[in-house]
Order: C-alpha cells, then structure tokens, then sequence
C-alpha cells in the first residue's frame, strides 16, 4: 500500500521563503531609514566582534609561541586579511550588491543566477592566491625584510592557510548572496559559530590543547580553515535547500559573460581599492622592518588592531551595501544617499571612540601580548597608537562610504581615495625618516594622515558627485 506523499510541504516552503524575502526587500526600500539598518547591522555586528575576538587570540596564540612567531604572524597578516577583505568585502560585497540590485528590480531569477556565478568566481580566485602565495610567498616575506626564523614562521602559516582559503572564500560568497537579500541574521550566526570555531580549533592544534598536535604556526592557519569549510557547508546548502527564497531552476542555463561583468565590474575596482589598503599596510610593514624583529612586533599589534577595525565596519557596510543596492535597483537614489551617510557616520563613531581611547592608553590592547619586559615592542606599539589612533575616525568613515559605494556600483572615487592614501603614508614616511628624526614616530605620522586624507577624498566624492549614474 502507497504511503500519502508530502508533495505540497516543499512547494509551500518554498513559496515562504520566496514571500519571506520579498518582504525583506520591501523594508529595505521602504522602511525608516535609522531603524532599518540598526536592526539590519546589530546581527552583523555582534558576529564581527567576535571575529575581531578570533584575531586577538590568534595574536595572543602567536604570542605564547614567542615574539619570532608573533613577527612572523605580521609578516603574513597583511596576505590573510588580504583574502578576508576580498572575499568578504571586495568580491563578497560586490555580490551581495549585484543581488540586492536583480531583487529591487524584482528579477528573482537573475539574482539565483548571479549566486551560481559567485560561487564559481569565488572558486577561480581562490585558487589563484593559492597558487601565487604557494610560488612566491617564502620570497615575499624575505623582501618584507623578515630574518629568517620569522620568514619560516610566516612560510608555515601561509603554506596551510592558503591552500585551504578556497573554504572562506566560497562561505564568504555564500554569505554575501545571502545578505543581498536582506537576511542578515543567518549569516552573522554563521560568522559567529565560524569565529568561535577557530578560537578552538587554533589555539587547539598551535598550541596542542588535549589530544591535539601542537603544529605551532600551521596550526594557527589550520583553525579558520576548518571552521570556514564547516560554515560554507552550512551557508551553500541554506542557499541551495530554498531556504534564501531564490529558486534556481534553469540557473545554469542563464549564465552568461553579463551575470559575471555584473559582478566583477564592481568587484575589480572593490578589489583595487582593498590590493591598495592592504599594499599600503605591507609598505609600512617593510619600512617598519628596518626597525628590528621588536618594532615589527609592535607595530604588528597595532596594525593589527586597525585590521580588526575592518570587520567592525563590515558590521554596518553589509548592512548599507544591500540597502543602497535594493534602493538602487528601485531608482530611488537619493534614499540611498541618506543610507550612506547614516551608515558611514554611525561606523565613524564607533571605530573613531576606539581609537582615541587607545591613544590614551595603548597599553589596554598592547598589555594583552606583550610582557613588560618586552620594552622595545611596547615603545613601539605605543608609538603607533599615539600616532595613528586619533585618525581612526576618518579611516572609518571612509571604509564605509566605501561599502555603501558597492551598493551603488560607483567604485572609482573609493578607488582614488585608497590611492591618495598610499601616497601620503609611503612619501610621507620617506620623508619623515630620511629628513628629520622621527624615525618610527615619522613613519606612524605618516599613517595616521594618509588616514586623513582617504576618509576626505571619499567623502567630499559622495557629497559633490552624488550617485547620479549609478547603476539600476
């Protein structure tokens, strides 16, 4: 005798998933402004200060290691973030606004199109670093001026964290299509679970906690591997059970050059812009080095909080990236304005409290790694701090301005400021050193006003141009 089939349970689940998110559309077109994106950023938010939370104990790992280990974590640190700030900022952000556009525009189908064509995007540009730092990044970190136990350090880090980095790139991209539908709750749990996961997971296997190997730095790299590749699973089958409410039938039967220029149009200048954070980073990182494997330390630690600050911002920017995405996609661009600035001005704060108070007293973050004994680091680390800090507002703001920019598909005056950024620290910093005294104070002073500099260009871009030819 035939059991009764459950047929109809799939479809009308689907067909609430489908309403569930039109309704999130909806909102993000609709809803007032302020409350809408507290309520859409708080989620993400929350899961970025966790994830800030895996850094400082993946330093605080690299720390019991020893000072040559926490050199070496600097040395590779700008490569890691490197891939976070692309997959989930530069290319992640970049999907989730292609989304969020194809649903404001109510084309549902595109917008299950796009998904597949991110997870291949996402695939192909994981391999890529994967081969590039595998090649040249034992050679790279030696230019960065690294001696050679750091360099080994660093090489072990990178040989483990690079070939697995196709798991964060694919739960990124993931996460990113998620967003782009207004869901933001689901994937700041994922990112909260994955950050806690790799807190475990690294200090577990570089250390040797239980029944774990202590594999030093590659069982630093092999925590956030592990705990990514546990969350793109659950992030790719959210998307592919209907869960999202995108439905792809026929979806690789639409694919076409056009769905990935939608992408990458956006995504290679959002990608300039982060390759242009990140080489500004690395230059300083370079000339810092000169320094000594002590003020590399330091100063690793403070270039380190100022990374973390990144995934801060990310809380609000994914937040802003979908809104102004869907309110483009709607022509409503002047709505998509006020987003913006709300947005930007709110991470400005935040970031910018951050940092004075660590201008005040650097040894709340520096005390965290560095015994008293280590006066070289801390003089350096407090340096940078003194320096920079007071600038974190501008930084914030910029980075933004930067998300909501994706959203509109406008990426060259983020892509100038970043430019402008890198040419005040690095010749601020070759005068400054060669000229005067300073030393490393004059290579901070540099960072701190080439800060400056990038959170006005951006701003003044996005008040006197607007986004009257951003793209629907």
């Amino acid at each position: 005798m035939a059991l009764a089939s459950p047929a109809p349970a799939a479809p009308a689940a689907a067909d609430a998933a489908a309403h569930a998110r039109a309704s999130r559309t909806r909102l993000l077109i609709e809803a007032p402004i302020a409350p809408t994106l507290a309520k859409l950023a708080a989620p993400n938010v929350l899961a970025m200060f966790v994830q800030a939370a895996q850094g400082i104990a993946e330093a605080y790992f690299a720390s019991l290691l020893g000072v040559t280990a926490l050199a070496g974590l600097a040395l590779v640190f700008p490569l890691v973030m490197l891939t976070q700030m692309l997959s989930a900022g530069a290319i992640g952000g970049a999907i989730s606004a292609s989304v969020a556009r194809a649903l404001g525009a109510s084309d549902v189908a595109r917008a299950a199109t796009l998904t597949v064509a991110a997870w291949i995007i996402a695939a192909a540009l994981a391999l890529v670093m994967a081969v590039l730092v595998g090649l040249l990044g034992a050679l790279f970190f030696e230019w960065l001026g690294g001696g050679e136990e750091t360099v080994a350090a660093a090489t072990n880090y990178a040989l483990v964290f690079f070939p697995g980095c196709v798991a964060i790139w694919l739960c990124n991209a993931s996460l990113s299509v998620i967003r782009g539908t207004g869901e933001m709750q689901m994937p700041a749990l994922v990112l909260l679970l994955v950050s806690v996961a790799s807190i475990l997971l690294s200090g577990g296997f570089a250390l040797g906690w239980g029944p774990l190997p202590a594999l030093g730095m590659a069982g630093l790299a092999l925590g956030p591997v592990l705990a990514f590749a546990f969350g793109g699973v659950a992030a790719i089958g959210y998307i592919v059970f209907g869960r999202a409410g995108l439905a792809f039938r026929g979806a690789m039967q639409r694919l076409s050059a056009g769905m990935f220029r939608d992408i990458l149009t956006v995504g290679a200048l959002a990608s300039i812009n982060t390759v242009l954070t990140t080489v500004t980073i690395i230059m300083m990182t370079g000339l810092v080095a000169g320094f000594g494997e002590a003020a590399l330390a330091g100063y690793g630690l403070g270039a380190r909080l100022e990374f973390l600050m990144i995934p801060v911002i990310f809380g609000i920017g994914a937040a802003m990236t979908a809104m102004v995405g869907a309110n483009i996609g709607a022509g409503r661009i002047d709505r998509a304005l006020r987003v913006a600035w709300t947005g930007s001005c709110a991470a400005a704060a935040v970031v910018g409290g951050v940092g004075m108070l660590l201008a005040v007293f650097p040894d709340l973050w520096l005390g965290l790694f560095l015994e008293p004994s280590n006066t070289a680091a801390l003089d350096a680390g407090r340096s940078y701090f003194r320096n920079v800090a007071p600038f974190y507002a501008f930084f914030g703001l910029g980075l933004a301005l930067y998300f909501a920019s994706q959203g509109a598909g406008r990426m060259l005056w983020p892509v100038i400021s970043s430019l402008g950024r890198m040419a005040v620290a690095l010749v601020g910093a070759l005068i400054l050193t060669t000229y005067t005294d300073l030393g490393l104070n004059g290579i901070f002073a540099a960072i701190g006003a080439a800060m400056l500099v990038y959170g006005f260009i951006i701003a003044l871009a996005v008040r006197f141009g607007g986004w009257s030819k951003a793209r629907p």
